[in-house]
């Protein structure tokens, strides 16, 4: 068995830790943060996601937080129908929901169970070192800590990464948005059901029930320039004003949010890496293959990634093989999702009213075996 050392507790590292667990190795996540605070959004597991979840031994803790998301409808700004998915045919097949949850009951349930002393908080990660037969980890409080091998999972702007490939920056996708979860349960919304509204001048809006009665929603609107001041300044009555010829729930969604309740951040991926394993180092997570949230698979992907990981390591003796067959099996399904949805976001946020109109007349047109070619790739991909 191998001594592990995790840098990141988010979603990627908590479940790595639970993977690692699972097949006897010694493991030790340290996280930048004095305390473990997720941002108050919402995530969508998919069944793909849950059945990783369901590996780990961890499926029916995290379900039991969640409610199951059926169908997926994507509208125009005059309420009308471009496309509609029905998920539940693939769900059925496969035995997992599509679940969304709201992104602090999935972290605190993935720490729950862990043994106590498997994280350590308040602990920057500065930089690594590697010797033959391991690595030492230097954190900027001046302490150091060993191990034989080193996963980072410290997102987007990794420094395990920027350690590595110091040429990598994570990549403004031209729209910001805001973000917030609100208890919706007097509007009766249909159950299971979700909406994406593509509106004109590259307004773009969605919601998504994670259960309690509560709904996530985010907007979206295009930006010149990253950590736009004007955007900045936005409260809840400047989203209003934005979004006030959309169709319900958009209006009693935004008027039902508290100030406190609203978070703002730009639309960032990282461009596909080439490679996620480094001898001993391997890449997880966001660290390794962040992408823009147009095809809800971020945390999934992560949930995957540690799913994964285990059954290479369950495979073979070596880790550092392990890390590699890990590669070869990722990277091409995490580049075809960063891809993918990044093309996505940017033909939802055209501006152009000549182009928004003949984009919705195609979506309108798109046969149904399209989009189920897509859903059986993204839910029926194996994991194992």
């Amino acid at each position: 068995m191998a001594d592990f050392l995790i840098v990141g507790a988010g979603i990627g590292g908590l479940t790595t830790a639970h993977a690692l667990l699972g097949l006897g190795h010694t493991v030790r996540v340290y996280e930048a943060t004095p305390e473990l605070r997720e941002t108050g959004a919402g995530v969508v597991i998919g069944a793909n996601a849950m059945r990783a979840l369901h590996q780990l031994g961890l499926h029916d803790a995290v379900r039991a937080h969640g409610t199951p998301v059926l169908y997926l409808n994507l509208l125009d700004q005059q309420g009308r129908l471009l496309q509609a998915a029905d998920t539940s045919a693939f769900t059925q097949k496969l035995g997992f929901d599509n679940v969304g949850i709201h992104r602090v009951a999935l972290q605190q349930e993935l720490l729950r169970h862990l043994p106590a002393g498997t994280v350590v908080l308040g602990k920057p990660f500065e930089r690594f070192e590697e010797a033959p037969t391991g690595l030492t980890v230097h954190f900027t409080d001046g302490t150091t800590a060993t191990a034989d091998f080193l996963i980072g999972t410290d997102g987007l702007r990794s420094r395990v990464r920027r350690q590595l490939l110091p040429e990598t920056a994570p990549r403004y996708a031209g729209y910001t948005c805001w973000r917030a979860i609100v208890d919706a349960s007097r509007l009766q919304l249909p159950l299971g059901e979700s909406a994406e509204i593509w509106g004109e001048k590259g307004r773009r809006f969605g919601y998504v029930p994670v259960g309690g009665g509560r709904v996530y929603w985010f907007a979206c609107l295009n930006s010149p320039e990253p950590q736009n001041p004007r955007y900045r300044a936005y409260r809840v009555t400047d989203l209003q004003q934005e979004f006030a010829r959309f169709p319900a729930p958009v209006p009693a969604l935004l008027s039902l949010t508290r100030p406190d309740q609203l978070l703002w951040n730009d639309i960032l991926d990282l461009k596909p890496l080439r490679h996620l394993a480094y001898g001993r180092v391997l890449l997880l997570g966001d660290a390794g293959h962040a992408t823009t949230p147009n095809m809800g698979q971020g945390a999934g992907m992560a949930l995957e990634d540690a799913a994964e990981l285990a059954t290479c390591l369950a495979a073979t003796s070596s880790p550092v093989a392990a890390f590699r067959r890990f590669e070869q099996r990722r990277l091409p399904r995490t580049t075809r999702i960063v891809q993918t949805s990044w093309r996505l976001g940017q033909v939802g946020q055209w501006e152009n009213p000549l182009l928004t109109g003949l984009r919705n007349s195609i979506m309108r047109l798109l046969p149904a075996a399209v989009s189920r070619s897509q859903m059986a790739w993204l839910y029926e991909a194996p994991v194992a």
